[in-house]
């Protein structure tokens, strides 16, 4: 059944009358009746009786009614939803996003998206480090992804949402727990525990430069796999870490003491990336909602993404 053969169809077995029937469609009733007479014969049956003044469904007719009906939404929605793809409000976008230290930034991002977008299809995949979603997003296993990186490469855009302080972690015992402040210096005889390095990986990076720059090389004698085993390697009093400040606030870390660190370095910088070359509408969407929720100003904002 073509579209049009279904348009006529309905349009008689609605008005029961080809003369109504052929000025509803701005049709001539011999090309509305030649319509129904090549659906009929597709069909193999009879579908409509005529008279010289009304017509009548045939059983079968009845029968085919409500199907043609279906047809028709279909037929015209389909240019809704291919208007609604190409808009971005429609699709699959998949998020990726490190550790628990994220999850009230996904959330809230998350949340918006189903209100502005309900049409979309958002999948959240979260792993242990930015390092392996900015990988994800290189391999296309990924669209767009939440972390930390102070190095990206050319191929990837990027928008700040927050920053983040830097802080320090030190067992509860330690002789500095219970400082305002410490410095950097103060620990240099301390075992470190620090997160795995790998590209971008803005922690570990951090961590160097900011002993180097106090006259030191921090000794690791512990990599944790995640922020969580970090801080509780800390608790045990396998040594001392650097973390953000959202750690300290969004992970239970009992034993542990948060301190901040009297060189007052920089904060660090949570983005959003994507690959700068992703056509996808509702990628752009997404963005679009990221930016309108979390207005970061200054020039370091936002890069280029077209």
């Amino acid at each position: 059944m073509e579209i049009q053969q279904a348009r006529g169809f309905v349009a008689v077995a609605e008005e029961l009358h080809f003369g109504r029937a052929s000025d509803r469609l701005r049709l001539t009733q011999s090309a509305l009746s030649r319509s129904l007479a090549q659906l009929e014969r597709s069909l193999g049956s009879k579908l409509v009786e005529r008279t010289t003044r009304s017509a009548e469904l045939t059983p079968a007719g009845e029968a085919l009614l409500p199907h043609a009906r279906e047809i028709i939404t279909l037929a015209d929605r389909c240019a809704d939803i291919v208007s609604e793809a190409a808009q971005g409000r429609t699709g699959r976008v998949r998020l990726g996003f490190a550790s628990a230290s994220t999850n009230h930034i996904v959330g809230s991002l998350a949340r918006e998206i189903r209100r502005r977008l309900p049409g979309l299809r958002l999948e959240l995949e979260s792993s242990a480090l930015s390092h392996r979603g900015l990988e994800q997003i290189l391999e296309g296993s990924l669209d767009i992804a939440l972390g930390r990186w102070d190095l990206l490469p050319a191929e990837v855009a990027s928008r700040v949402v927050t920053h983040e302080e830097l802080v320090l972690a030190l067992p509860q015992g330690h002789p500095m727990a219970t400082r305002a402040k410490v410095s950097l210096k103060e620990l240099e005889r301390d075992s470190w525990i620090t997160l795995p390095s790998g590209p971008g990986a803005a922690l570990p990076q951090r961590l160097h430069m900011l002993a180097a720059k106090v006259g030191f090389v921090p000794r690791i004698t512990q990599i944790a796999p995640d922020s969580t085993t970090s801080l509780v390697l800390v608790a045990s009093g396998f040594g001392v870490a650097m973390t953000q400040s959202s750690v300290q606030q969004h992970i239970y870390a009992p034993g542990v003491v948060f301190r901040p660190i009297a060189e007052s370095p920089p904060p660090l910088p949570v983005r959003l990336v994507w690959r700068r070359e992703d056509p996808s509408p509702a990628l752009a969407e997404v963005i679009d909602v990221a930016e309108a929720l979390y207005p970061v100003r200054g020039s370091q904002a936002r890069s280029v993404r077209d």
